[in-house]
């Protein structure tokens, strides 16, 4: 067996996980190795005022440890055949600082890291985290030995009091540098941390900075009003950045729990946008690099121009969850005493083609056994089987259940705003046809196959003219059909001009009414934008102008399907929580999963306005 420890083994397992970048491409394939020793300079210098430093970077972990699914109860899988887990982008991370040299490697992360997962709620809701009980986060972390993290979104959503405890259980800094007290106005957290590190020529200083989207303070306000104030990433580190500078920095890197995409998914609520990273590179003089997070998308290489300064700022994002990690090399040359980075690249690496560090394993084995074994515990009863198998040209109980969760959580979370008085609809769709609960004993792992994906939850306001409107768009999935009997196979997946392959299932939406019924008709004889017929709310004919609050996911409000108005609608809340989760909680709290109290039997398939009867 080929040892992967040694430089010409390492190196094609790291070759076999490049995904993408600039140079550091052929710095990878063809390097040699940089000294490692403690207390020796390092680095793969080709003159003495010469350095390379070497940044790893993971993002949005959201508490995935192993490459494991807790909701099938299997390992990972999806058709691209990623593997997740910081367990398995810690093996290419202990890869990387042999090769490029530990004492010249810094390791960061991006933030969204202890909420996400089964494992996240077990140790904040089951057995919380304390001075006697470590989080898996930390425990993995700490293996790794990282630098810094930075602060995501989610790392409030469990509250200020775990945060802290989290917080105290690392041994690197929690940075997050625009995070201010409400009360004082000082910072919350630690906004940056210098890193020194010994070369041939000398100290190299790098400043380590922290920033998270502000839009913290709409999506965890009941956590974060008038204890935690958000300033905006550009404003905050126009004077971050110099205090660092003046602290002594050479390099300056950022982790921006910001996406690199301009754009707010709350609109205007706040007077800072929620996506910022390439703001922040254009307008904010000495930043070298930006570790983005946030978007759950994938960068192994873009550049910035800084408009004040004309330089090139690197900019890279891995994919989520662990499957990439983010490599960094920053070229630098000292002169006249003064380091300058005179070149940087990156890119990035697959954790599917390593197999998990032991050591990260060994540190979290005990809490993910325990979360298994939480997840299929039988957790309350269902009063009837919950199917998907008809739910795509039928009415579901299965669909009933998400839309009632999602419509009951959104009338909660506006109850104290302006909105409060609105009725409250919600959107669901069947994700999968094979969803099949059986009456009787329900584990978590049940309920969570309800909604199998991560999408989470938002309210936006529309009109009852947009309701329709929305509802006819939804309709295109049907193909026209002229007999009042037809097979599943020629009434379901229509081809349109958006979709050329057949409009898939989760692009079919049901719109359900919360506090009144919403009751419509489908009409397949009739050309589609003109299909739905009989629409009525609480018995009487939907009013144009009436407003609601409409439950929807954050897939949906963002664009995906391309269904009209929502994407401009006014957003009236944004928890950024997940969906799933919140029907885990649902059930949890209640004990029992009844369809008596949420399945409405509100929407049909009609031929000329006579029921359409549909076999499978």
């Amino acid at each position: 067996m080929t040892d992967p420890n040694t430089s010409p083994s390492r190196r094609a397992m790291l070759a076999a996980a490049l995904v993408g970048g600039g140079a550091a491409a052929a710095a990878l394939a063809g390097a040699p190795a940089a000294r490692a020793v403690p207390g020796e300079a390092s680095g793969r210098a080709t003159a003495k005022n010469q350095f390379t430093l070497t940044v790893l970077g993971t993002t949005d972990l959201h508490n995935n440890v192993f490459n494991w699914d807790y909701f099938k109860n299997v390992p990972y899988a999806d058709a691209a055949g990623n593997k997740i887990g910081i367990a398995q982008a810690a093996t290419l991370i202990n890869a990387m600082r042999a090769e490029r040299g530990a004492a010249s490697t810094l390791t960061i992360d991006a933030g969204d890291t202890i909420q996400g997962t089964p494992l996240a709620y077990y140790f904040a809701k089951i057995n919380p985290i304390s001075a006697a009980v470590k989080h898996p986060m930390a425990l993995a972390m700490n293996a790794i030995g990282y630098d810094a993290v930075g602060l995501g979104n989610h790392e409030f959503n469990y509250g200020i009091g775990l945060l802290r405890t989290w917080e105290r259980q690392l041994d690197f800094p929690l940075l997050g540098a625009n995070v201010h007290d409400a009360v004082s106005g000082g910072r919350a957290f630690t906004p940056y941390v210098l890193k020194r590190i010994k070369t041939d020529s000398g100290w190299l200083t790098v400043g380590l900075v922290g920033l998270v989207t502000p839009g913290c303070a709409l999506w965890d306000r009941d956590n974060v009003q008038g204890k935690l104030d958000f300033n905006g990433i550009v404003e905050e580190a126009r004077t971050v950045v110099p205090q660092v500078k003046a602290a002594g920095a050479d390099v300056v890197i950022v982790t921006s729990h910001s996406g690199a995409t301009p754009g707010s998914s709350y609109g205007d609520a706040l007077p800072f946008p929620e996506n910022a990273s390439t703001q922040l590179a254009e307008e904010v003089p000495g930043i070298d690099a930006i570790l983005v997070g946030h978007a759950h998308l994938e960068i192994p290489e873009r550049f910035v121009t800084n408009k004040a300064t004309g330089k090139q700022v690197l900019l890279t994002e891995p994919l989520k969850w662990g499957m990439r990690v983010s490599v960094m090399d920053l070229e630098l040359v000292k002169e006249k005493g003064q380091w300058t980075v005179t070149a940087a690249h990156s890119l990035l690496l697959d954790a599917r083609t390593v197999d998990p560090d032991p050591a990260v394993v060994r540190a979290v084995q005990a809490g993910h056994e325990a979360t298994v074994n939480y997840v299929n515990e039988v957790i309350g009863t269902s009063t009837a089987p919950l199917s998907t198998a008809n739910a795509c040209w039928e009415d579901s109980a299965a669909i009933d259940a998400i839309n009632y969760v999602q419509a009951s959580t959104v009338k909660a979370e506006l109850a104290n705003t302006p909105a409060a008085g609105l009725p409250v609809l919600s959107i669901a769709a069947a994700f999968s046809r094979a969803v099949d609960v059986k009456a009787g004993p329900l584990t978590i792992r049940d309920v969570a196959g309800l909604y199998i994906f991560d999408n989470t939850l938002l309210a936006i306001k529309v009109t009852g003219a947009q309701v329709k409107a929305y509802l006819e768009w939804s309709a295109q999935y049907f193909k026209p059909v002229t007999a009042t009997t037809a097979r599943a196979q020629d009434v379901t997946n229509a081809v349109t001009a958006t979709a050329p392959n057949g409009t898939p299932d989760y692009n079919y939406d049901v719109v359900y009414g919360l506090d009144a019924p919403l009751n419509y008709e489908i009409d397949l004889a009739r050309p589609a934008g003109d299909r739905i017929a009989k629409l009525s709310y609480g018995g009487q004919p939907l009013a144009p102008e009436q407003e609601f609050a409409l439950a929807i996911n954050n897939y949906r409000q963002s664009g995906g399907g391309n269904f009209p108005a929502v994407k401009n609608a006014p957003v009236l809340s944004n928890s950024q929580q997940e969906i799933r989760q919140r029907i885990i909680d649902y059930v949890v709290d209640r004990g029992t999963l009844d369809v008596a109290v949420f399945s409405q039997a509100n929407w049909r398939l009609t031929v000329n306005g006579t029921p359409l009867t549909v076999t499978a």
